[in-house]
């Protein structure tokens, strides 16, 4: 999308100077509002056209049932989908009695911008009705940052050629409806008319509508105030039935005479709270916004997102896209958890419904390691909506004879809504996901409160389901059978190593904090015997490695398998889930997205640098990237193995998943954990950053080994950890590194220990890339950026 001619290329904005109405659903995903709590997608102000209309809370979902042919133990009963609530964005406008349709008429100018600075989208456009009269339109809208419950509208209209008589119409609306989305089974399963109404009002500049869900009995409210600014003859009337509460206000206007509206909507939800609470709750919210008022709440916001960027930003200098590209990343990752307060993190963030709005382990594994260095209160608040689903997880243990607590593979409200047991149940890596975020977060923040309690509880219920779910055989070796890895198209495997690695991690996190806190592990019942257990089983832990190729193996005997027929594969059939049974490719060397790559980013002290380049180019030939979730992964692995052409490629991928809508199904949210793999990519992988074990074994000090493509004259990023902020300036020969805050910092430099302060930065040499043999990818699945492989061609004699 964004090399549209009508999409333009900046460092702080996302500018589109017309509207284009076949890219219409997918610039509502990336014209997105949210703050973690209210989502907002980029409609259009008066409602239609549109793609997908959409206005989310989250937490709000509908259950429905999950059919299945045969029944079977322990399959999941319900399936959970997040369900468009009341919008209140829509502003419709009628022009001498023409409702202003922008496929109608005449349009004769339209630019939105999305200002990642101030966090407000801005419109403007000038409209000629079928009734040949031109106004022009300016809105502006933000979800705000600081006020959680509270979203807010600017909307101006003003006649350009002469006097008109227009009518604005300022809506809460419930049950739109919306477009009938089918094929790919990724797309949400649409619930039609999901809120049934309990009350609505409409009284002077007030309105309000109050739903209930019917299966998951969960209450919804929405109020919005106004403030009217216009001419003498400004008039208005409220109105209000179940669905749809209205405030429509007329004017008869002259040129330089505008009618602006200032709209402030606020939402609440409860699954527990009466009637008259959730009623008062959104009132009171309303009423606050307007107290601030309009420029409050954008000073508001604009102080917020400072914050953030001075510890968050990235520049870039030598691609101005990708500049561009990380910034939109950061500012949609930071809209997706700022205020989720112990709720999820959405696959889709609030952008859209695509995977029905479910979180799945992309946010342990890749949102919240960017988070935990540049928003940490967002990442415990994540981690405190898992804690707060542990007697559920622990009960879907029981239910599988396994002991602690199995998390879910897809949810919303923590029961499991996944019906493919291959690539949900049997994906327990989920579990050691969740517990590493947890040890990384207290490592990078020092939150010793959060570790002794939630951090404890998770490290130790997850722990005990690795100790029940794998044995030791015969010689002492820890096996875990019967798992799935990240890699969807290898399932029930033995010994998957992302999966081995992790949970060794896991284990011995969990013995080490119970260690640092007995009083609460007693309460757990926790004992030396239990923890001896853990560390064992840690330290036998299986490593599947094919001696013949000098590979390890993603699983035990995958490399023994036949290999996908690449070849015989046209670009039409990918993602190959949509075209072939997933049987076949169970049984073959296909890799759907980084696995073992993933294992050596998350677990680089188990590889040696030999074995690191040695992986990365037999796996590199079988994966096929049909997820978003894997490019950036393999970004960071061919930097480290220096072929940074790829790992460039690589990011450009990451970084443009959205805006050049790489999947063709950005029309169903954006992929936020792709958007968190730019800052993976280009920290992790051009800045080399890693935790390094200590003598101990444990991750301990951070350590950088920065190398640039020649296609980036420099890279900046700030790191922050234990009140520390570090920047790191990268150019192509040399880096710098300044304490910006803090006490003195000791980082490895390609493993010097340096001690950084905040009055001296010290610069150092980058060292020439390793030399390896140019990696090569499945026929047809080379990264864009790189040339394009040669058709294959009989020699001939000469």
């Amino acid at each position: 999308m964004i090399t549209h001619p009508s999409f333009t290329v900046e460092p702080w904005c996302l500018r589109e100077n017309e509207l284009n109405l076949d890219l219409l659903a997918q610039s509502e995903s990336v014209f997105a509002l949210s703050n973690g709590h209210i989502g907002w997608r980029g409609n259009l102000d008066e409602g239609e056209p549109h793609g997908l209309p959409g206005a989310y809370l989250n937490g709000v979902f509908e259950r429905h049932p999950l059919p299945y042919a045969e029944a079977g133990y322990g399959y999941p009963e319900s399936g959970q989908t997040m369900i468009n609530i009341t919008d209140g964005k829509i502003i419709r406008l009628l022009v001498d009695d023409h409702p202003c349709d922008l496929r109608y008429g005449r349009l004769l100018e339209h630019e939105r911008v999305l200002d990642f600075r101030t966090g407000v989208l801005s419109r403007t456009a000038k409209w000629t009705s079928p009734g040949g009269r031109t106004v022009r339109i300016t809105s502006r809208r933000l979800v705000s940052f600081t006020q959680r419950a509270v979203a807010a509208v600017v909307y101006e209209i003003e006649p350009v050629d002469g006097p008109a008589t227009v009518a604005v119409q300022s809506e809460l609306v419930a049950n739109e409806e919306l477009p009938r989305l089918v094929g790919d089974p990724r797309v949400a399963a649409a619930i039609e008319s999901p809120l049934r109404s309990e009350d609505s009002f409409a009284q002077g500049t007030r309105l309000r509508l109050l739903h209930c869900t019917d299966r998951s009995a969960l209450r919804v409210g929405a109020a919005a105030d106004h403030l009217i600014e216009g001419p003498e003859s400004t008039r208005w009337t409220a109105e209000s039935e179940p669905d749809v509460s209205r405030l429509t206000v007329t004017a008869d206007l002259t040129p330089g005479q505008p009618l602006r509206l200032f709209k402030f909507v606020a939402y609440g939800w409860s699954a527990e709270r009466s009637l008259s609470a959730v009623h008062d709750q959104v009132d009171g919210a309303v009423a606050a916004a307007v107290s601030t008022g309009w420029d409050g709440l954008v000073a508001g916001q604009r102080a917020y997102l400072d914050r953030f960027w001075a510890g968050a930003d990235v520049e870039v200098e030598g691609d101005a896209q990708i500049q561009q590209a990380v910034r939109f990343a950061l500012f949609h990752v930071l809209q997706a958890a700022a205020r989720g307060e112990n709720r999820a993190i959405p696959a889709k963030g609030l952008t859209g419904t695509g995977y029905d709005g479910h979180c799945f382990w992309d946010t342990e594994s890749y949102v919240l390691p960017v988070l935990t260095f540049t928003a940490p209160e967002a990442v415990a608040s994540a981690l405190r909506w898992r804690h707060g689903m542990l007697p559920a997880a622990r009960d879907r243990a029981r239910e599988l004879n396994l002991a602690g607590a199995m998390f879910p593979w897809r949810t919303i409200d923590g029961s499991e809504s996944s019906a493919y047991w291959p690539a949900g149940t049997a994906a327990f890596h989920i579990n050691a996901d969740i517990a590493m975020a947890a040890v990384r977060y207290v490592m990078v923040t020092g939150d010793e409160e959060f570790e002794r309690g939630e951090g404890l509880d998770l490290l130790v219920e997850t722990a005990r389901l690795w100790r029940r779910l794998g044995h030791h055989d015969a010689d002492g070796v820890f096996h875990i059978d019967g798992v799935t890895g990240p890699d969807e198209y290898s399932a029930i495997s033995r010994d998957n190593l992302y999966t081995n690695l992790m949970a060794r991690q896991n284990l011995l996190a969990a013995a080490d904090v119970a260690a640092r806190h007995p009083d609460r592990a007693e309460e757990l019942g926790v004992d030396e015997e239990e923890t001896a257990g853990w560390r064992e089983a840690a330290a036998r832990m299986a490593m599947p490695y094919n001696e013949t190729l000098g590979v390890h193996e993603q699983s035990a005997g995958f490399t023994s398998l036949q290999h996908w027929d690449f070849e015989a594969t046209p670009p039409e059939r990918y993602p190959l889930l949509l075209h072939y049974p997933y049987f076949d490719l169970y049984r073959k060397q296909v890799v759907k997205q980084a696995d073992l790559v993933l294992a050596m980013l998350e677990c680089p002290w188990a590889f040696t640098d030999e074995d690191t380049a040695r992986n990365f180019a037999y796996y590199e030939a079988l994966t096929v990237r049909d997820s978003s979730l894997s490019a950036c992964c393999q970004a960071v692995l061919a930097a480290e193995t220096g072929h940074l052409r790829l790992a460039y490629a690589y990011l450009a991928e990451a970084a443009l998943m959205d805006l050049d809508d790489l999947e063709h199904n950005t029309r169903d949210g954006l992929h936020i954990a792709s958007l968190a793999g730019t800052w993976i990519a280009l920290v992790a992988g051009f800045g080399g950053m890693r935790r390094h074990l200590d003598d101990d074994g444990r991750p301990g000090l951070v350590g950088f080994a920065p190398r640039l493509p020649e296609a980036l004259s420099r890279v900046a990023f700030t790191v922050q950890a234990l009140g520390q902020r570090l920047k790191v300036d990268i150019g192509q020969t040399h880096v710098r590194y300044r304490l910006m805050e803090g006490e003195p910092l000791i980082v490895l430099h390609f493993g010097e220990p340096l001690t950084i302060t905040v009055d001296e930065p010290v610069d150092r040499r980058v060292p020439p890339a390793p030399v390896n043999p140019e990696p090569q990818q499945p026929r047809g699945r080379r990264p864009e950026g790189l040339p394009v492989e040669e058709e294959p061609h009989e020699e001939t004699q000469g």
